[in-house]
């Protein structure tokens, strides 16, 4: 039997309604939260989606934002906090991906107001009390109490239209929270697990997925297993894979999913060396070593491999280097502005980790 050491477990603060059909209960949450007047956001694209939901909660709906913007650039904010003031709203209702749940978050930790989530992706920022926000070419993050979310509504038809490419690089990008949270310095047994099974879940889901991207049972199981990714990261701290697409994100304006999806492998690659046992749960899950595993998994869906297919040059991989080590994160691996650069190579070209 395995010696449990001493730990902090942070608890789940966030009410889940998830299943079929659950938006329909948006504004019964929205009462329950005691509020009365929400602004819906949405991105451009889910504009129509946004004011049917806008319809379907009547009255409860004091207004819309449909300018969500990736990386959450803070111009955007400042707008869309200017519209949540003069429709007299007195909460958020964010219907999309990290795009529009970042934007709930930057609305809710400025005004007390309270937020109701509706993912249609896999992101998991909807469990976090974290916020990434660009300003000035950089992208920073920050963690704080009035950033987490009151309550989220999964909804497994919501995520039945969700392209074939979006859908595998949202699912990677969740596999890349629980990874980060299997190494994190605050880690505990409760969010281990989590991580654990959130990792076995989209392991047996994505592919299901790259064949029948209308698979109902493969949809739920993504869907479970991205809630437990990002209730993992919720526990634990970001470490150096989380810097470095933050720093490509905020700093290039790469594709978040994209980014996460290319990465995952060689930063787990890179810790791995350090922390093989730590990663085991990776290993569990798809087979062989961890960053290899990771690797061979996401070309088996047909994710993109390369840095360099979204318009990096080799110079802009010396500038993330250097930003990323001016204020690095904890990880559990040391490293220096070389081993990052090499990293950071590897990943411009698609070349497959030992590791």
């Amino acid at each position: 039997m395995t010696a449990i050491k001493s730990f902090v477990f942070p608890g789940l603060r966030s009410r889940v309604v998830f299943g079929h059909g659950t938006i329909a209960e948006t504004g019964a949450e929205i009462e329950k939260l005691g509020r009365g007047r929400s602004l819906v956001l949405s991105t451009p694209n889910q504009k129509a989606d946004a004011e049917a939901l806008a319809g379907q909660i009547g009255g409860l709906c004091a207004g819309l934002f449909t300018d969500a913007t990736m990386h959450t650039p803070v111009e955007v904010t400042e707008r869309a906090l200017a519209a949540f003031k003069q429709s007299g709203a007195d909460c958020v209702v964010a219907l999309g991906g990290g795009s529009t749940i970042g934007l709930g978050k930057a609305i809710a930790t400025r005004t007390g107001a309270d937020q109701v989530v509706i993912p249609t992706t896999y992101a998991g920022s909807e469990m976090t009390d974290i916020l990434g926000e660009t300003a000035g070419g950089e992208k920073t993050t920050r963690r704080d109490p009035s950033i987490l979310p009151e309550t989220v509504i999964y909804d497994v038809d919501l995520t039945l239209t969700l392209p074939p490419a979006l859908t595998i690089t949202s699912g990677l990008n969740a596999m890349a929270h629980a990874a980060e949270a299997l190494y994190a310095r605050d880690r505990n047994p409760i969010i281990t697990l989590m991580a654990a099974d959130a990792l076995k879940a989209l392991a047996g889901a994505l592919p299901a997925l790259a064949k029948d991207a209308g698979d109902r049972k493969a949809r739920a199981g993504a869907l479970y297993g991205a809630w437990l990714c990002g209730t993992a990261l919720g526990g634990a701290s970001m470490a150096l894979h989380h810097k470095l697409c933050h720093t490509l994100g905020g700093s290039f304006n790469t594709p978040h999913a994209e980014t996460h999806a290319i990465l995952l492998p060689h930063t787990v690659g890179f810790n791995s060396v350090e922390v093989p046992d730590l990663l085991a749960p990776v290993s569990d899950a798809l087979g062989g070593t961890p960053g290899a595993a990771l690797f061979d998994f996401a070309g088996s869906l047909g994710a993109p491999t390369k840095l360099r297919d979204f318009g990096l040059t080799e110079s802009d991989l010396d500038r993330a280097a250097q930003i990323a080590t001016k204020n690095p994160y904890w990880n559990p691996r040391p490293f220096d502005r070389e081993s990052i650069r090499a990293l950071l190579q590897d990943a411009w070209e698609g070349r497959r980790p030992p590791q």
